[in-house]
C-alpha cells in the first residue's frame, strides 16, 4: 500500500464527516465541500490502487528475455538455398 491509497482514504473519511456535519447541521456549503473532499480522495486512492497494480505486474515479469523461436524446417532449407 502506498502514500496515495492512506492520504486517498483519509481524505475520503474526513469529506465524509464533513459532509455529514453539514447534513446535520443543514449547512449545504459544508456538505459540498465535503462531498469534494470525498470525490478527491476516492480519486487519490484510485491512483494509488493502479500504481499498486502497475508495481505489481512489472515485479510479476521474467527478467530474462523469452527464448528465441527456432525456425522451421521450409525456412533452413530457403535460408541454405540464398
Amino acid at each position: 500500500m502506498n502514500k496515495d491509497r492512506v492520504q486517498g482514504k483519509v481524505k475520503d473519511l474526513a469529506g465524509r464527516a464533513e459532509r455529514q456535519a453539514g447534513e446535520w447541521t443543514g449547512d449545504s456549503e459544508k456538505q459540498v465541500k465535503g462531498a469534494a473532499k470525498q470525490v478527491e480522495g476516492k480519486v487519490q486512492n484510485a491512483w494509488g490502487k493502479a500504481k499498486d497494480a502497475a508495481k505489481d505486474s512489472k515485479s510479476e515479469r521474467p527478467a530474462s528475455k523469452p527464448p528465441e523461436r527456432a525456425p522451421d524446417d521450409s525456412e533452413e532449407q530457403e535460408s541454405a538455398r540464398r
